[in-house]
Formats: structure tokens, sequence, C-alpha cells
């Protein structure tokens, strides 16, 4: 059996539109949004929110889609995963369709910006890339953004470090940022990236939660009841007075021009 190499698998290769079947629920419940000023450097310049057409790739159950649709902006959610668009709360300037990054089905020049939150990294870049500019209209814009894990607060380094063992080091984990594809394609310039950081409160339900929506973790067996055990202790420790902990997250925004 081939092992796989966190350093050089695609991850691409790894499922990307199945793996989260069994994860929706946690996606909805657990998973972080972002923050305010993120959205707001993503919209700056293009216009009266209402008249935007926004295609959000790989909109998984339409938390990034919400933020765009409650500035006014008519978002179309792109999402593989039965699943997870089941699991989507409704919006009225929401349609989620079924698609991919590489086949969005959406006709040529036909939205006014392409996000990608939390899902670049699955992708198939160079196919991708090629999609978004040809859905895109002449010069609007491409934003791809992450939540990463900041690495200097304590309880989300400790968290990081209880996820990478679990998962025996997922290829995912150590490059969940993978901008440089963006960064050396020519169909889009002015690449700027922009940087916030975010907060999300959690009790232990909710950290356990937020582990569980991660795609690559156990859900059962001896490897998860020893995950559950550590992410109690892990609560026991940084819990405050009122029974929460806050992981803490480094928002980085990459904004791009078409050509």
């Amino acid at each position: 059996m081939s092992q796989i190499n966190p350093e050089t698998t695609p991850l691409h290769t790894l499922n990307p539109l199945n793996r989260f079947s069994d994860r929706a629920e946690d996606y909805v419940k657990y998973r972080p949004s972002y923050p305010a000023d993120a959205i707001d450097i993503i919209l700056e310049g293009l216009g009266e929110n209402s008249q935007l057409v926004a295609a959000d790739i790989g909109a998984g159950t339409g938390i990034a889609s919400r933020l765009l649709a409650e500035r006014g902006v008519n978002v179309i959610a792109i999402e593989p995963n039965a699943a997870m668009r089941e699991a989507a709360k409704p919006h009225p300037l929401i349609e989620f369709r079924d698609g991919t990054a590489e086949f969005t089905q959406l006709p040529d020049n036909s939205v006014d910006l392409v996000t990608c939150f939390q899902a670049f990294h699955w992708f198939n870049p160079e196919p991708t890339l090629l999609e978004f500019h040809r859905i895109l209209k002449p010069s609007a814009r491409l934003a791809v953004v992450w939540n990463n894990r900041d690495r200097e607060d304590d309880l989300t380094t400790e968290y990081s470090r209880i996820i990478r063992e679990a998962s025996n080091n997922h290829p995912a984990e150590s490059r969940m940022q993978s901008v440089e594809p963006l960064l050396v394609t020519p169909p889009f310039i002015n690449i700027r990236e922009y940087n916030f950081t975010y907060k999300q409160k959690l009790d232990l339900t909710g950290l356990i939660g937020r582990a569980m929506s991660v795609s690559y973790l156990p859900r059962e067996g001896l490897g998860y009841e020893q995950l559950i055990d550590r992410f109690q202790e892990l609560y026991q420790r940084f819990r405050d007075e009122s029974g929460f902990v806050y992981m803490v997250y480094r928002t980085s925004v990459h904004l791009g021009e078409v050509i």
C-alpha cells in the first residue's frame, strides 16, 4: 500500500468531493466564521453590493456565502457535496448549485467576484484558475481566503498539535494555505494580501465539534476515544470562568484582478 507523503501529495487527489459528507452537521455548527474586515476588503471598490453577483466556490454549508449575502450581494454557491448543500441554511440571496471548482457550469463572463473560503487547497489549481478566469467579468476580482490557526496562541497551538498527531500529519495540515498557484498564474494580476485576527468562542461541545468537522480525523474506535480525552483535557486547561475557550485565527485574504 502506497504511503501518502504530506509534503508532496496533491490535495485534490484525496477525494475532496466526498470527504466531508459525514461532517456536514458539525461543519454547520462549529466551523468558524470570518471577520467583518475581511468581507469589507473583498467587496471594497466593486460597486453597489446589490448589483454584484458572486460565485462562492467550494461553498460548503454556506458560511461565507451568508456573510456576502448579508451585505446584499447575490451569491451563487457552488458546492459538489450534496450533504453539505442540504445542510446549508437558506438565504434569499443565495442559490446553491452542484458544481466543482474545475467545472462550475456557470456562463462565460457572468460574475463580478469569485471567492474561495477555506477551500482553494482542495482544488486542482491549473484548471481551477482557468475556470475562474472564464466565468469572471473583465476587471472582476478573485478572493482566496483562509482561516489559519494562530501559532502564537497557546490553546490554538496545542489544538493544532493534537490534530496533526491524530491525523498522522495529514497533508492538509502542512499545506492548508496553498496560494502559490495564484501568484504565478498569468490570468490574474495585482495580487495582494491582507491579514486579520479572528477569535472563535467555544464550549467543550463546540471544541470537540470543531475538531470533528475536520475531514481527516477518526469518528469512531480507539483513536476517536483518545482524541476526545485529549480535547477534554485541553478544554479543562484553558477554559475561562464562564466555561469557554477561544480559538485564534489569522485570516489571510488574497485578492487578484482579471487581466
